[in-house]
């Protein structure tokens, strides 16, 4: 269901990018660098965060590390990694292909600056088999995220 939705995102607002799929599954960073060939930065991880009472989706570079005094900081309260259960039901993607893409329901999404090191992205696309190369920039301006700074950002 998931990557049917993200699919529809895509067939909608940008028919011009196209979902690709992969046999070898990218659930993590490090499996999503060797399916899509590209280096660990290049991979656009989308966290889903509890604040308080909102849930906010933050995407960042592959190989940066969420920095908890400045999420705190920029959210005004201390953030907390959504249950695998949660995730799929609030996003409507699984663990490993959450994206920022085809939502279950509209959610903040917030795009962390360490993706602005590169030309193109390669973010999930709902599932742990599929994803999509894109600028950071179209990314953001598709899903109308808010650019923040709230990673270590590691090379």
């Amino acid at each position: 269901m998931s990557l049917q939705s993200v699919r529809a995102f895509f067939a909608e607002k940008a028919p011009d990018i196209s979902v690709i799929e992969s046999p070898i599954s990218s659930a993590t960073v490090a499996l999503a660098a060797e399916a899509y060939g590209v280096e660990p930065g290049r991979i656009a991880k989308t966290l889903s965060l509890r604040i308080g009472e909102r849930v906010i989706l933050i995407v960042a570079s592959g190989t940066s590390r969420m920095d908890n005094k400045k999420v705190k900081a920029q959210f005004g309260g201390k953030p907390k990694m959504l249950g695998l259960e949660e995730v799929a039901e609030i996003t409507g993607h699984e663990v490993g292909g959450v994206c920022p893409f085809g939502l279950k329901s509209p959610l903040p999404i917030y795009c962390d600056i360490s993706l602005k090191a590169f030309d193109v992205v390669v973010p999930a696309a709902g599932s742990t088999h599929s994803a999509v190369r894109i600028t950071p920039e179209r990314m953001a301006e598709l899903t109308a995220a808010e650019w923040v700074d709230v990673c270590e950002h590691r090379p």
